[in-house]
């Protein structure tokens, strides 16, 4: 197994970055034969949200499975707290590291500085242009136009609807968006093609009155939901993308006392978006599966901490291990419902 707790490293790091918190402890390399030696690997999300928390389950369960030591790190703070945890990584010498980057162009350096000195790869978010091992997720450009299918359901006749989502810097976010967007207006596959976010699109019955963006806070989400509903009270859905945005349309809507008039397509499998689907305020929502997201990551980091190859653990040449997403309607939310709780452990 491969160990990097070299001095030299953390020197580096700690030139080139600030944010680096020091160490005073003494480290040396690692004979690769020690027996029964546990691979050391970290998952790091991009935020903190409920789907991260299934996916922790899953790390949990690959470090059961695959004999690792698992840790999982969700930075509250954004792309600089990302960036500190992965140099802090590094200069601890882990064995693998497998990361949502926030915003891959501009975080190719530090992730190529990463896959220099340990195994690392994406989930969830890629980053292509890196020199990351592999990438484990969805393709989300085919997810989200899951998503626009869900649309063109809830909406046969076309209507008024607004997109609300975290962040367009993420390549997963905006590849879901673009696949919403262009299923729900009948589009070809495309996607390279990218439509402003503030630009109002109308296209024959349809009407997508902009994509409103809140930077993983809340509040903000929230808000962004009442200020479409105020200015465009004839809105007939609101398509919430990331795991905390249909619940936070759900709050909106109630308060305005408009639960079951205006549509509300989700993505990701927050409680209570589920719950929404059962209860009739929610037409259906794509569900990605963050539990394989953790598990499959520590598989593969401790496979290649073993010296096993990409091939050897069951990645395709193009270094893309699909986890295809689901549509949840009211026909299958219930069973889908017991299997997360069940992989969570809670029943």
């Amino acid at each position: 197994m491969k160990r990097l707790f070299l001095l030299n490293v953390a020197a580096s790091l700690l030139l080139v970055s600030s944010g680096c918190n020091s160490s005073s402890e003494t480290t040396t390399e690692t004979d690769p034969q020690i027996a029964n030696q546990k691979p050391q690997v970290a998952y790091v999300t991009n935020g903190v949200a409920s789907f991260w928390v299934i996916a922790e389950s899953g790390v949990e369960q690959g470090g059961k499975d695959f004999d690792a030591d698992t840790q999982v790190l969700m930075p509250a703070e954004g792309i600089s707290d990302q960036k500190r945890m992965i140099e802090d990584l590094i200069t601890k010498g882990i064995d693998g590291i497998a990361v949502s980057p926030i915003d891959p162009v501009n975080q190719t350096d530090i992730l190529n500085q990463a896959a220099k000195y340990t195994n690392l790869i994406t989930h969830d978010s890629d980053a292509p242009d890196s020199d990351r091992r592999c990438y484990i997720g969805m393709d989300n450009y085919l997810a989200g136009r899951m998503c626009g299918e869900l649309v063109r359901e809830a909406m046969p006749d076309g209507g008024k609807l607004a997109i609300f989502i975290g962040r367009l810097e993420q390549d997963n976010a905006k590849r879901r968006r673009q696949g919403v967007i262009d299923a729900i207006l009948g589009r070809s596959e495309d996607s390279s093609r990218f439509d402003l976010p503030d630009a109002e699109i109308k296209e024959g019955s349809w009407h997508i009155v902009g994509t409103y963006t809140d930077q993983f806070d809340r509040a903000q989400g929230k808000a962004n939901a009442e200020d479409a509903l105020s200015r465009h009270p004839d809105i007939n859905a609101m398509v919430g993308l990331f795991a905390y945005n249909p619940p936070l349309i759900l709050e909106a809507l109630k308060q305005a006392d408009k639960l079951g008039t205006v549509k509300v397509i989700g993505f990701d499998e927050a409680d209570e978006t589920l719950q929404g689907i059962i209860d009739g305020n929610v037409h259906g929502t794509v569900v990605q599966n963050p539990f394989e997201y953790g598990r499959q990551s520590v598989r593969i980091l401790a496979g290649l901490a073993r010296g096993d190859s990409l091939a050897d653990l069951g990645i395709p040449e193009d270094g893309f291990l699909n986890i295809k997403a689901s549509q949840i309607r009211s026909e299958n939310v219930e069973s889908f419902w017991s299997e997360l709780k069940k992989n969570l452990g809670e029943q």
